[in-house]
């Protein structure tokens, strides 16, 4: 698609927008009812594509998280719409003067979605589009070409060209995307290319909702169950084979904890993979042989520079490059000049750095860009809230990983280096809105009689009141 027919498109959707009545709660809510039919009715061929585009993929990460998660983010918006939607009344310092927030459609939003959780990340940030009554164009990752194609045939039996639309292409269609004059963009993906996608979005002054990445890390204390704690990360970390941004990038611990994490991991996965995965039908591909080398380069870098590699897998060799498999593994002795201690890893491979406190990672934290999650192991309260206070992330989950994004009711989202802005709920529907503010002046209009010459008695007063406000500082 060239950047004329984008426009074009674009152009064609944000006349019918303007062209439109205020988008009303009911057609809001059928929208959202339209996008679930979407994913309920053809959501074994989605989920078989997805698979196919991964090389594979058990049908029930897709079911769980690409299917079930979204219908649930569409369900609540429809649920709680009619109290969203709502104008807020406001407190003002004048008799008879009325103020209130009302929450107004944007126009078109454009959906950058990526191929970790491809219908996921495109249908939970289109239930906080759709409930703030836009329309949207989503561009899907060029890595799941197959779903891509799927969803762009698919969108068109649900939707009107005017309230949905789908975009397909490589990186250059991506970065032409990134370019229009959206009404706003929303972004998932990494950090760097987050960079461009802003750059971009700048230059129409677009309003952007950036998703990105970053290296998420998990404290673990003696002050809680390390079996317990070990189970919790593993189940994560190898859902989707670790291809998720806020998967647990690295684990900081007292080095005396090193053997029994270790033998709690092995147990673990032999309890729940049998120890052996490329084979194994619930156990993810890499998405593709880039990605591949990249997380094989990763662990020869560490191995060269010291660190100890430990295969979680009972099978000879730690990675079958025709399947795309890697075996989950423990990296132990690691430093920072290494470079998986350096880049987001968004793999089976989780590294190990050892600390002698709290403190110590909390310094070690706050020295590095600021994750999109932090996992905190502990059971002494006020720890809990200690490591909070001290430590900025996008989210913190306390005594588990990765729970905070299947809460509907909390914010998603980043900070700094790990994104800007956040959705889910209400926050999504207020991210998606523009918030307004609206005065009805009283029928003697005292704010407006203020400013109006002379000013000579009005000095005076004026001076009183800030002789006032002096003295009450001193």
């Amino acid at each position: 698609m060239t950047q004329q027919n984008l426009n074009q498109m674009l152009d064609e959707m944000r006349q019918a927008h303007i062209q439109a009545e205020f988008p009303s709660a009911i057609l809001r809510i059928d929208r959202l009812e339209r996008a679930k039919k979407l994913l309920i009715e053809n959501r074994d061929q989605l989920l078989a594509t997805i698979s196919a585009d991964f090389g594979h993929r058990n049908i029930f990460q897709g079911l769980a998280t690409d299917v079930l998660a979204s219908i649930a983010l569409l369900t609540d918006a429809q649920q709680q719409l009619n109290d969203w939607m709502k104008s807020e009344t406001v407190s003002n310092p004048f008799d008879g003067m009325q103020t209130e927030i009302q929450y107004q459609p944007l126009g078109v939003v454009g959906i950058i979605s990526p191929w970790n959780f491809p219908l996921n990340l495109a249908f939970g940030p289109l239930a906080s589009v759709f409930a703030a009554g836009n329309s949207a164009v989503i561009k899907p990752s060029e890595l799941t070409p197959q779903t891509s194609e799927l969803l762009a045939q698919l969108v068109p039996q649900y939707f009107e060209t005017h309230e949905l639309r789908v975009v397909t292409g490589d990186a250059d269609v991506g970065a032409a995307f990134s370019a229009l004059a959206f009404d706003h963009l929303i972004f998932t993906g990494s950090t760097n290319v987050g960079k461009h996608v802003m750059r971009a979005a700048a230059e129409n002054l677009v309003p952007v909702t950036l998703e990105l990445g970053g290296k998420s890390p998990v404290i673990v204390t003696e002050h809680f169950d390390l079996k317990n704690a070990v189970e919790r990360i593993f189940t994560v970390k190898t859902f989707n084979a670790g291809q998720i941004c806020i998967s647990p990038d690295y684990v900081m611990m007292p080095k005396s904890l090193n053997q029994a994490f270790i033998e709690h991991a092995q147990n673990f996965l032999q309890e729940s993979y049998a120890a052996r995965f490329f084979d194994n039908d619930d156990y993810t591909s890499i998405i593709n042989n880039k990605h591949f080398t990249r997380l094989q380069h990763l662990l020869e870098d560490a191995k060269t520079k010291g660190a100890n590699i430990v295969a979680l897998g009972q099978e000879s060799e730690i990675s079958d490059r025709h399947k795309r498999k890697i075996v989950p593994i423990l990296v132990l002795g690691v430093t920072d000049d290494m470079l998986i201690m350096q880049e987001e890893i968004f793999g089976p491979i989780l590294p190990i750095k050892n600390i002698s406190s709290v403190e110590q990672a909390i310094e070690y934290i706050n020295a590095h860009p600021r994750p999109l999650a932090a996992y905190y192991f502990d059971d002494r309260k006020e720890r809990q809230q200690y490591f909070s206070e001290k430590t900025v992330s996008g989210g913190l989950v306390i005594n588990d990983v990765m729970t905070h994004v299947i809460i509907d009711s909390l914010p998603f989202g980043g900070v700094g280096a790990s994104g800007m802005g956040a959705y889910h709920g209400i926050h999504g529907f207020k991210r998606f809105s523009h918030v307004k503010a609206v005065v009805i002046q009283s029928k003697n209009a005292e704010s407006n009689q203020r400013l109006r010459a002379p000013y000579a008695e009005k000095l005076i007063a004026t001076q009183t009141m800030l002789n006032q406000a002096t003295t009450a500082y001193t």
